[in-house]
């Protein structure tokens, strides 16, 4: 099979895999617990029928060529859609990962939305406004999604690295995911970088790409089809690390009743108090005596 026929079966095979999760995704009802990805997939089923129809310029539709202007707008919109929930979806992650610590969920939450400020700051600083006009727009694009594809990376690097700690478990969904996007964006970066040094991809890339992209939907399906193994309650001795730094984080930001701190009473201060204790003592019990 020549790769020129092979890229467009691969490429009906993909929005085949994203029915297919999109339905698994929703009988298994984890939109509830991932509504940004439950978002995405929509985004990704609706978009690819939409986008296809534009592109097949029906002159009934888009008269005197104006679709490509239309396919222009559409194309990049969906683009920019989908990284901004690719945000919320690695904040959702985050969260279903360290579900079980509170405290430390909180702050890295916190944390990571302060990243994604600074990513954001750094991406759009570095982009040249300069006389582009619409042009800009596909700029923009890659570099949010360059950006969200680091972050993707950072984000399943921390998971592997932190899984034992976390009590995480591999077949945990949103280890899935994480693995499943972290695939996409290594995939996309190695693209990038081979776009430019190059004008185009060659076939043999192409297929390349869009198998990768096949493996990373085949590694959602399996995740959503098979079952979740059941979270138990996270048992740890209150001596180790990571309780006290969940202790910690869920200390930060509240504010309890002030506690004043005394210095310990040295030794030979309490050896004078018993002093006198014991000598007032003695001379009770021997009034007491006389008495009798």
């Amino acid at each position: 099979m020549s790769s020129q026929t092979a890229i467009p079966l691969m490429s009906a095979a993909e929005f085949a895999v994203w029915l297919v999760l999109a339905f698994l995704f929703w009988r298994k009802k984890l939109s509830r617990r991932f509504p940004a990805m439950g978002a995405y997939l929509g985004l990704r089923v609706v978009s690819a029928p939409v986008l296809f129809l534009i592109r097949s310029g029906d002159p009934t539709l888009f008269p005197s060529n104006q679709w490509l202007t239309a396919y222009f707008v559409a194309f990049w919109a969906v683009y920019v859609a989908s990284a901004v929930l690719l945000l919320f979806i690695c904040m959702e992650v985050f969260a279903s990962a360290l579900s079980a610590f509170s405290g430390l969920r909180k702050l890295g939450l916190l944390l990571l939305r302060w990243a994604i400020l600074a990513s954001a700051i750094v991406t759009f600083s570095s982009i040249s406004f300069a006389h582009k006009g619409i042009l800009v727009v596909p700029e923009i694009a890659f570099a949010v999604t360059r950006s969200v594809g680091v972050l993707e990376l950072f984000l399943l690097a921390f998971l592997c690295r932190s899984m034992t700690a976390l009590r995480l478990s591999v077949r945990d969904i949103s280890f899935g995911i994480a693995l499943g996007f972290g695939l996409v964006s290594a995939n996309d970066l190695i693209a990038a970088t081979l776009l430019s040094r190059n004008a185009v991809l060659s076939a043999p890339m192409q297929v390349a790409y869009e198998s990768l992209i096949l493996v990373a939907l085949g590694t959602w399906a399996a995740y959503f089809a098979l079952p979740e193994p059941v979270r138990t309650p996270v048992l740890i001795p209150v001596n180790s690390t990571i309780y006290r730094w969940n202790e910690i984080a869920s200390a930060l930001g509240h504010t309890g009743t002030q506690v004043a701190v005394r210095e310990p009473a040295t030794s030979f201060l309490l050896s004078d108090v018993e002093s006198v204790v014991d000598r007032v003592l003695t001379r009770n019990l021997n009034d007491r005596k006389s008495e009798i």
